[in-house]
């Protein structure tokens, strides 16, 4: 979400901004809205991370094959991973591989 990359030291918010301005938004349809009341429900996702479950519900709605974060703690983790693959699936959403920006790159790429 755009408003969570413009938060934080405004340097590297502006950062995060530009490498933003080139990528598409994805729309949060009534679906992806139901599918993240179901992952606070069921995959034991807090409610304090209600955007981080909202963030997993856009990708599994839009069928995104990808959902890179470094949020470990709500997201990336074996704990959480496998209810919310299995809330997305019962909601008739193939979830997408959720996994940090390293695992997605490669952890040995010299770009990182």
């Amino acid at each position: 979400m755009v408003d969570e990359a413009s938060d934080g030291d405004a340097m590297l918010a502006a950062e995060r901004l530009k490498l933003l301005q080139d990528v598409g938004i994805l729309r949060i349809s009534a679906q992806a809205y139901q599918l993240k009341s179901e992952l606070l429900r069921h995959a034991q996702i807090p409610a304090k991370a209600e955007n981080d479950a909202l963030h997993i519900a856009v990708a599994a709605d839009q069928g995104m094959d990808y959902l890179a974060t470094w949020n470990c703690k709500h997201i990336a983790n074996a704990v959480t991973l496998p209810r919310v693959y299995d809330v997305c699936r019962g909601f008739g959403c193939e979830p997408p591989l959720v996994c940090t920006p390293y695992e997605l790159m490669g952890a040995d790429d010299e770009r990182i």
